[in-house]
């Protein structure tokens, strides 16, 4: 047998024992190692090596190591409440400050004793350090196999996807599906704590600064009950997981689903236009911000149509317009641009033009082409009428110093986001981050000019950047509005698919693009088609009846 040789990207090399599998060979390597990139594949640490490969461990400080953890201890969890309660269904939400939010299905007052008690059997499961095992199912095997445990909703989500096999991790009482890999055994996971959070609780996870778990939950109420509304709306669909959706894909009643998920949106949008016309002897400025490829733009326009229905005139002024050229845009930590920076913007220039326009003057707006990164030469004359509003949209239109100069009773804050909340099944969760990740994606290859692999590579920018200048304002929005739609990750499967699979095992993106391949072969394909001109969806994959 030839040697194996593993070169890890420091130039060092360590030479694989026959028979030794890549956890046994990371003793002695600095950091919490969760799992490995063998050859930019990401390889769970069970794995023996069967060639010479590029290696690279992969720690807590790392995306895909955290988020390993995470899936790790919710794993522990289950296998927790499984072990305590026979029969009891603990169902994943959304994330919570750095944790994830749980609801028991059950009608179990959740208190702190309670949380004490499962803390007290996860702590118990982690003391075992019990291997977390796992398999590669066939389709029909792994469709019994849930039938067998009575997993109703992973079972429909294997029988309805178009997924070949399933890898499960199983543990005792407890199995789940999982696309990432878990850590090597449940020894691994040291540091969580479980809180209560009305009506639910939350998991909380160590800081990747400092590993140690921050047991405040900021301000995030208002954002709670949007998600909180967005669940009801999935009642109100009949659809609350990937399976369900698939179903009703399968069976061809999407369009059904297509048009109630767009109404709720309409109704959703003109109750703010109400609210904002009941204010109309006050308001002058309505501003709307929002992370990343939240639809912003394409709320404001909506919410402009419904304003025009309620005797309204909104004026919009879009501070995209306001991006300084690439070449003098602000860089991170990394050196990467960063266009979340809120010295991105010509600040000095949108300052003096909102001042100018809620004083009657007329401005000449600039235009930005995403495309070449500069401003275009024309520009578009604007100025407010006494009976008009200004609507003024962009990431840092909630950041006080955007608007400093206007009395606060002039001002209207909308807060727009894509909470998803579909779950994959019971206990995995779907990614706010992932749904934007996807949006961004498909839209920046279409009209911006970047490649996938680009787009991923700035994403870890634009979520720094998302911390500092847009989710600490959320809080403060008069009105939140969820983007999201239920189908919507079935309609950009088919457009993010060939993108994604042009990156190769060489870039760095490679592992976040093959997480993100395997997430998405969980979803039956909805055709664009389906999708009405007027959708926030358009502003992502084209065909809008808006003009951006």
């Amino acid at each position: 047998m030839s040697k194996i040789v593993l070169t890890l990207p420091d130039g060092k090399q360590i030479n694989a024992a026959a028979g030794k599998n890549l956890f046994e060979l990371s003793h002695g390597s600095s950091g919490l190692i969760l799992a490995a990139k063998f050859d930019g594949r990401l390889t769970p640490l069970d794995t023996v090596p069967d060639r010479s490969a590029r290696l690279q461990w992969v720690t807590y400080s790392d995306k895909p190591g955290l988020e390993i953890y995470q899936r790790s201890a919710s794993f522990i969890l289950n296998m927790a409440v499984a072990e305590l309660y026979h029969n009891i269904r603990l169902v994943i939400g959304h994330s919570i400050s750095n944790g994830f939010y749980y609801d028991f299905y059950c009608g179990i007052p959740v208190t702190q004793e309670l949380l004490n008690e499962i803390t007290a059997k996860m702590r118990e499961i982690i003391g075992r350090d019990l291997p977390f095992q796992h398999r590669l199912l066939p389709r029909e095997q792994a469709i019994r196999y849930f039938a067998d445990r009575a997993m109703s909703d992973s079972r429909r989500l294997v029988e309805n996807s178009s997924i070949d096999q399933v890898q499960v991790y199983e543990n005792g009482r407890f199995a789940n599906i999982e696309i990432y890999p878990l850590a090597y055994s449940s020894g691994a996971v040291s540091r969580f704590e479980l809180k209560t959070y009305s009506p639910g609780f939350v998991i909380l996870f160590p800081e990747q600064e400092d590993f140690t778990v921050n047991s405040h939950i900021g301000k995030t109420r208002k954002l709670f009950q949007i998600y909180q509304e967005s669940k009801n709306w999935g009642k109100i669909l009949g659809v609350s997981d990937v399976g369900r959706l698939d179903q009703i894909i399968a069976k061809g009643g999407i369009s059904e689903i297509i048009k109630v998920a767009e109404s709720l949106h309409e109704k959703k949008i003109a109750r703010i236009a109400d609210t904002i016309t009941s204010k109309k002897e006050d308001l002058r400025l309505v501003l709307i911000a929002g992370p990343s490829a939240s639809g912003k733009t394409t709320f404001s326009k909506r919410l402009s149509t419904q304003l025009q229905v309620n005797g309204i005139r909104p004026l919009a002024l879009s501070m995209d317009n306001y991006f300084v050229d690439r070449q003098s845009c602000p860089r991170d930590e990394q050196g990467e641009l960063d266009f979340e920076a809120l010295d991105a913007l010509d600040l000095d220039l949108f300052n003096s033009h909102l001042a100018d326009l809620l004083e009657g003057r007329e401005v000449a707006v600039p235009s930005f082409h995403f495309e070449t990164g500069s401003r275009k030469s024309e520009r578009r004359n604007l100025w407010l009428e006494d009976d008009q509003i200004l609507v003024v949209e962009g990431i840092h239109a909630l950041n006080p110093k955007i608007s400093a100069s206007v009395p606060e009773h002039h001002k209207f804050r909308i807060y727009v986001s894509a909470l998803t909340q579909l779950t994959i099944n019971d206990h995995s969760r779907i990614s706010t981050t992932d749904t934007r990740i996807l949006r961004r994606l498909v839209r920046d290859c279409s009209f911006r000019n970047y490649s996938a692999a680009q787009t991923l590579k700035r994403f870890p920018s634009v979520i720094r950047g998302e911390r500092r200048n847009t989710f600490p304002f959320q809080e403060t929005a008069d009105a939140m509005f969820n983007s999201w739609l239920v189908y919507e990750l079935a309609v950009l499967k088919d457009l993010a698919l060939p993108l994604l699979e042009k990156i190769t095992a060489d870039d760095e993106t490679y592992t976040e693009a093959q997480r993100l391949l395997k997430f998405l072969m969980l979803f039956q394909l909805v055709a664009a088609d389906e999708v009405p001109p007027t959708s926030i969806l358009r502003e992502f994959i084209g065909g809008s009846s808006f003009h951006y």
